[in-house]
């Protein structure tokens, strides 16, 4: 079925307490969304996010984000009262988070509602710390030593710790056992908060796309808690890591910095992480977008300690083998792949095995380095179009940013108007495009530009804070967009 969708991640949701969350606002944005007629709301990862606020730079693969907690759902389940944060100074414009702040200020109220929560626990508490025994006490625990080592990363923790030895781990567990029950109890707050969202969500109609970084921090409980998954050496630093070659972009590539998966050691205990981990976002998610689905097939490893990515070479990842191995103990799921970047034959031939819907980027139809196979009258039904990603600069910042010659290219090939809005005109080009899935930034369906962007690339500081004001999403606004689902059929019938 023909469908549309909005790329926007919770966080950007407009909010009174400094950062989007997962109470009232985003319900109202749910709303909209049906209003709209979009079938889809997509998100970034919500899992914690670690230095530099990067949602792809998390301590933990599993856990969820204690920003997105809402403050004022808290108080209405009688764990907190508005006077413990309605009067904070979050210090930020209502467009922006301000991160610093928010590590400085919101884990005091958490403090206090899980308090709250562990002085009489619901009868549910138990059951879902037995149903997430997987991951929960190390990461529990993982969180309570990094703010016994002052935010130190794992790496740089005592011997006996760095190495996970027996009796430095329960002699922990037992020192920090206040800190590791907070940290406990905010995984169960962040989930039933995540639960009461999504069924609101699907009981209007909205189905929510999840993000699934291909790779994990190296300051993880990921890392630390499992390091014969990574490729590290001896003493348990990384020996390549992960990121992008020199390309027309970047003349010395993108250095990411992440541990590289020991892929044979993967495919010995058949995936089982693997099998873990997507077993995990598939069911908090209806659907998940893998990020940098090329890894599979092949991933760029670069020495550990290189300035830059220019060092690094191609080695071939487990292909079909860990997709094969994912289906047959979970069954079809709903994927997304990114496959996006330097494409070579093997990274196509493993899309088409796996059958997943690849993606089509329509910023990036128009760059004179690029191919014609990102133009809208070559997308094949089984994809998902967008007018940009996360990534990308919004629409309105693309012309503003883009070569000339692209812009020109652009404006002729959709017939761009200033009456229609130039932005509207882009939009209207994946919507009317064959592709089953629609998606679109909420900046371009904003109008905003440069100064709405989400993220760049290989760069550091005000990433990931952009928000959307209050008020932004209007009545008028989803009566034209569910105007345009219904001219290009991707109005849901029922």
């Amino acid at each position: 079925m023909r469908s549309g969708g909005i790329l926007m991640h919770i966080t950007s949701l407009p909010s009174p307490a400094g950062v989007g969350a997962m109470g009232a606002d985003a319900r109202a944005f749910v709303d909209f969304l049906a209003d709209a007629g979009q079938r889809f709301w997509q998100i970034l990862p919500v899992c914690p996010t670690g230095y530099g606020d990067s949602p792809y730079q998390s301590f933990s693969t599993f856990a969820g984000n204690p920003y997105l907690i809402d403050l004022d759902d808290l108080a209405a389940d009688g764990l907190l009262s508005p006077g413990d944060y309605r009067n904070i100074d979050w210090q930020s414009p209502p467009d922006r988070v301000n991160y610093s702040v928010l590590y400085q200020k919101r884990y005091p109220v958490l403090r206090r509602a899980a308090a709250a929560l562990l002085a009489d626990p619901p009868a549910e508490y138990a059951g879902f710390c037995r149903s997430q025994a997987g991951w929960l006490p190390d990461y529990a625990l993982f969180m309570a030593l990094k703010d016994e080592n002052g935010g130190r990363p794992w790496t740089l923790w005592e011997p006996a710790l760095h190495r996970r030895d027996p009796a430095a781990l329960a002699a922990a567990r037992a020192r920090l056992a206040g800190d590791v029950a907070f940290w406990q109890a905010v995984q169960y707050l962040f989930f039933r908060q995540w639960r009461a969202l999504k069924q609101y969500a699907n009981g209007r109609g909205v189905s929510i796309i999840g993000d699934l970084p291909i790779y994990v921090a190296l300051d993880s409980v990921d890392v630390w808690a499992d390091p014969s998954q990574f490729q590290l050496d001896g003493q348990l630093e990384p020996v390549e890591v992960a990121g992008c070659p020199p390309d027309g972009f970047s003349a010395t590539g993108q250095l990411w910095g992440n541990p590289l998966f020991d892929w044979a050691a993967m495919e010995r205990d058949g995936f089982a992480w693997w099998i873990r981990r997507i077993r995990h976002v598939c069911g908090i998610y209806d659907v998940v977008r893998i990020d940098h689905f090329r890894g599979f097939a092949g991933y760029y490893a670069i020495p550990f300690g290189s300035a830059d990515a220019r060092g690094g070479r191609w080695r071939p990842g487990p292909g079909m083998k860990l997709f094969s191995a994912v289906e047959r103990a979970l069954g079809r799921q709903n994927i997304i792949a990114e496959d996006l970047g330097f494409l070579s034959e093997d990274v196509h031939q493993l899309l088409q095995d796996a059958g997943f819907p690849g993606m089509k980027v329509l910023e990036f139809a128009f760059d004179s380095r690029d191919g014609g196979e990102y133009r809208p009258h070559t997308y094949p039904t089984h994809c998902v179009a967008y007018t940009g990603t996360h990534d990308n600069e919004p629409l309105n910042g693309w012309f503003s940013t883009a070569p000339a010659d692209g812009v020109a290219r652009a404006a002729a090939y959709l017939n761009l108007t200033d009456g229609e809005g130039w932005n509207w005109g882009m939009m209207r080009g994946v919507w009317a495009s064959a592709a089953d899935l629609a998606v679109v930034q909420a900046q371009d369906v904003l109008g905003l530009g440069h100064e709405a962007r989400m993220n760049t690339p290989s760069t550091l500081g005000g990433n990931w804070s952009w928000r959307a004001l209050p008020g932004a999403f209007t009545p008028a606004l989803a009566a034209r967009l569910r105007g345009c689902m219904e001219l290009y059929g991707r109005l849901d019938p029922s």
